[in-house]
Order: structure tokens, then C-alpha cells, then sequence
């Protein structure tokens, strides 16, 4: 595969980069003051990827290359650059990356094409088991995808999920619009937004695929109250921005150390 190659003339430039099929994304930090410099070496780098491509009849198709700078907004506010153009978001693998990871357009998105579906369900008669089943796979499935990305959002985002899947379990069982939501929720036994983005965390934690591994830290017995219990190592927080408690590293072990003793 070209990717083999690709990756090892990547990694020779000292960019950390993802594959996926045929969608290739550079990663890079620096600090406000550094843009300048370090955007360059991106733009000679891409070149040189560019270069590499042409050179083994591959095309780097430009019409698709965006830059998203991601970042809070005192520090977006610091850079001044006209050469460079770029996104305000950007979509990856189906989930839509903004400036400030606030996940805005992600949502309005989501709720868009939730909704659609929605209508058409309350446009059509079935009986509760097909109704349920057809929820559960096109629509909440849509909630469902990424979620652990939405851990400790605004309170206000959190509700547009909210009503996305109140909305849903209401067609499901035909039930008016403000009819009260908690016992239509257990009867078609769905977590609310919030406990579901914390089992998918928790779910990750438990069988975490390998580029997260190292992100987990087993705290040692003899620390413990009991050595049969599992608890993890909560990493010192270098920051007291919210965001920072939004990761993996964070919130995995947060929510883990909380389960009783019992499910750990």
C-alpha cells in the first residue's frame, strides 16, 4: 500500500499524521506567537508530500485540503495571517470538528438530519417493536456515534441532544408532544444523553482500543483501600481550562473511580 510509504516520508518531517482510507490528516501544536514559522514548515512540507505524490502517479487533491487551527478564542484572536486560508470546521470521519471543539455545528447538523427522520417516522404506522428497531438504527444510532466527544459539553448543548432523543422515543410510542419523557425513556430502555456519553466512555475504558491505552493508568495496590478494587491514576490537571477535563485521559478515570466497588 502507498499509505506504508507515505506514512514513513510523513514521520521523516516530524508531523504527526491519521490515516483513514484515503484521507490523510497532519497534526500539529504550537504556541500563538510560533504560527508564522511553523505554518510555513507545514506549507513546505505539504509540498514535499505533493512532490512524493506526483512522483508515484498519485494526485494531492488541493480542492479538498482544508486548515482548521483549533484553539480558545484569546488564543485564534493572537493570529493574524493572510496567506493562509482556513476552515472554521472541518468534517472527520462523519463528526464535525470546529475552532473551539464547542461541537455546535456538529449538533445542528445532527439535529437536522435527526429530525428529518423523525417526521417521517410519525408519518408512518408501525407497531411498537418495528417502530422501536427502526429508531434504534437510523436515528439513535446518529446520537449514539462519537458521543464520548460530547462528555462535560455546555448544559445547552446537552439539552439539543436531549430533545433529539425525547422527540424519538415520542414517535416511537405515539405519545404527545409533552407527554412526560422518563417513563417513555425506560420503556424502550434508553439511557439519557448524558448517563449514555458516560457509559461509552466507561465502555472505552474497560476494553480501550490500543491508541488509547496508554492513556489509562492503573493505580497500585497498595494504595488502594482494598487491592481488589480497581482504580485508576487521575492525572494532574496542567491546566484550569474546561476543556482539559473534556479528554479521555480525564474523564476515564473520573468516571471510572466513581462506579462502586462492586463494577470495578
Amino acid at each position: 500500500m502507498y499509505t506504508t510509504l507515505l506514512s514513513t516520508l510523513i514521520s521523516s518531517l516530524s508531523l504527526n499524521h491519521r490515516f483513514y482510507a484515503d484521507d490523510t490528516q497532519l497534526l500539529f501544536t504550537f504556541h500563538p506567537p510560533d504560527f508564522d514559522s511553523n505554518i510555513t514548515y507545514v506549507q513546505n512540507a505539504l509540498q514535499q508530500i505533493s512532490s512524493w505524490m506526483t512522483a508515484n502517479l498519485l494526485t494531492l487533491n488541493s480542492s479538498k485540503t482544508e486548515f482548521l487551527l483549533i484553539g480558545l478564542s484569546k488564543q485564534l484572536a493572537k493570529i493574524h495571517n493572510s496567506s493562509l486560508s482556513t476552515t472554521h470546521s472541518a468534517c472527520n470521519l462523519g463528526f464535525i470538528f470546529d475552532e473551539h471543539l464547542s461541537f455546535s455545528d456538529q449538533i445542528s447538523t445532527l439535529s437536522q438530519s435527526c429530525y428529518y427522520h423523525i417526521r417521517q417516522l410519525r408519518c408512518i404506522h408501525f407497531d411498537f417493536k418495528t417502530a422501536s428497531t427502526i429508531a434504534t438504527s437510523i436515528v439513535h444510532s446518529k446520537l449514539d456515534y462519537c458521543n464520548s466527544r460530547y462528555y462535560n459539553l455546555p448544559k445547552s448543548q446537552i439539552t439539543r441532544l436531549q430533545q433529539i432523543q425525547n422527540s424519538l422515543a415520542r414517535a416511537v410510542v405515539k405519545a404527545p408532544k409533552f407527554c412526560h419523557i422518563t417513563p417513555i425513556l425506560h420503556s424502550l430502555r434508553w439511557l439519557k444523553i448524558t448517563a449514555h456519553i458516560e457509559y461509552k466512555i466507561l465502555s472505552l475504558t474497560t476494553a480501550q482500543p490500543s491508541y488509547l491505552h496508554h492513556l489509562i493508568t492503573i493505580q497500585p495496590h497498595h494504595s488502594t483501600r482494598s487491592s481488589s478494587v480497581v482504580t485508576l491514576s487521575c492525572p494532574p490537571s496542567s491546566s484550569s481550562l474546561r476543556i482539559t477535563d473534556r479528554s479521555f485521559r480525564y474523564a476515564s478515570p473520573r468516571l471510572w473511580n466513581q462506579l462502586p466497588a462492586s463494577l470495578r
